[in-house]
This record gives C-alpha cells, structure tokens and sequence, in this order.
C-alpha cells in the first residue's frame, strides 16, 4: 500500500484548486488579446507638419453643384443631400509637384473624373448645429471621387447598391491636408479639372447647393462624426471619362496644384 503524506496530500490539493481557479477563469483573463496580423494605418500628409491625419471613415456628397445635378438627371431645385461612402483604403496620397500613377481600375470600361473640396474632421459629434459645424474642420485638401460609371450606372438602373462603382482601390484620391489656421474656410473660390491641358470641369464653391457647414450638420444627423473623418464636398459639372495615357491636373483657388497619370 502507497504511504500517503501530508506533502503529497497538499500538493494534490493546491494542484486541484489551481485547475478549478483556471477553468472558472474566462480567457480572456489568462492572455492578452493579439491582433492576428498588422493592418496598415490609414493616413493623409498635412504639409508643414510632422504629424499625419489618420483617417477614419470618408463621406461623400453627391449631386451638390445644381449643373452636375441636372447632366445626372437630378432636380437640383428639392433634392435633400444625400451621401455614399469608400473605404479608408481606397486613399492615393498625391504629393505636391508630384504626378502621381493612377491605375485604371478593373471591371469597367467608362472611367470617370470627379474634383472635389475635401474637408478634414478633428471632432465631431450628433446634430452638429450648422452654425457650429466649421469648428470641427481641421482642414482641407483637393480631392477626385474617381468613379466607375457604367457599374454605377448599371446597378442604378437594377435599383441595387452602386457601391462597386464608386468603392475600389484608390477611389479616392487626394492631396495633402492644409490647416484651416493657415487657409481659412473655404466658401468660394475657383475649382477645376483639365485633361491633358484641356478643361473639362470648371467652376466655383459658392455654386455648391449644400456648403461644407449643412452638409456637416446633414451628415451628424444621421451618423455620429468623429476626428479622422474627410468629406468629400461634391463636383461641378462635366464630369467624363479618361483613359490610360491621360494626365489630369486639378485645380483649387487657395490650394496648390495636384495631378495624376491613368496608366
């Protein structure tokens, strides 16, 4: 017969009361949760500092210039904002005298330009007043919603999400921030688009239907705006199409250039 000790009676019992105490223990108690592999932080240059604006979700406008209203066949006249999404990574950063490559996307065989002011959130919240919304902007940037528009188109006429023809790799192309400290807000001022030396696209701010202040105070009534959020403000008329080889180069007054190559 097995001598039994008083060590070997203890041990046994703290040995017991340990695995009851582990199995009672939830898991996450027992390890620190680790991400299972490393997501690239989303970020936008802003030029005199060494600091970058991490973007957290990006809002578009859409129809927000009367002209581009009606050539989509919109009444500019009683149409509410509406706004679309894209996905954080669909971000291309265009350096300043830069020309960036673009890559023409998949799928479509219609490739369409959009300039647009883009607004960048420090704050935010719900039900933002219109009058209070501007002190949430921490600046702007010029920017191209690029579209694919036979899928927008397409899915539009099927009455289903036209998602796919506005969300996709770098969709959303853009400059780098400027503080509104240093550039003020902008309610007017010259905006355009050039192919190739061409103008295609020109026109002002002060033609949008819906400044970057009520399109803020629309958009905080339907999600809760936080830092890290850029709004696209909507394009003016005479959007079209581009193909590889083209360079566009855009414009907006109080901003410097920015440019890109199809290729």
């Amino acid at each position: 017969m097995t001598k039994t000790t008083r060590r070997s009676v203890l041990t046994a019992a703290a040995a017991m009361t340990a695995a009851g105490i582990a199995e009672a223990t939830p898991a996450a108690a027992q390890a620190t949760p680790r991400p299972m592999f490393p997501v690239p932080m989303i970020s936008i240059p802003i030029v005199g500092e060494t600091q970058v604006f991490q973007v957290r979700r990006i809002y578009c406008i859409g129809r927000n210039y009367a002209a581009h209203a009606i050539e989509r066949g919109s009444d500019p006249n009683r149409e509410p904002p509406f706004f679309f999404q894209k996905p954080t990574d669909a971000i291309q950063n265009v350096a300043i005298g830069a020309v960036a490559d673009h890559p023409y996307p998949s799928l479509t065989k219609n490739y369409h330009h959009e300039v647009e002011l883009v607004a960048a959130l420090k704050s935010g919240g719900s039900n933002i007043p219109a009058e209070k919304a501007l002190d949430h902007v921490y600046g702007y940037a010029l920017g191209l919603d690029m579209t694919r528009r036979d899928l927008q188109n397409g899915m539009a006429a099927e009455k289903k999400p036209w998602e796919i023809g506005k969300s996709f790799d770098h969709a959303a192309v853009i400059g780098p921030i400027h503080p509104a400290s240093k550039t003020g807000h902008f309610e007017k001022g010259a905006i355009s688009l050039a192919i190739n030396g061409a103008v295609k696209q020109s026109s002002d701010l002060s033609k949008m239907i819906w400044s970057v202040a009520e399109q803020i105070a629309k958009l905080s009534e339907a999600f809760e705006l936080k830092a890290g959020d850029i709004i696209y403000s909507g394009t003016p008329e005479n959007v079209g199409p581009v193909v590889k080889g083209d360079v566009l180069l855009c414009k907006l007054e109080g901003l410097p250039d920015m440019s890109i190559k199809i290729v």
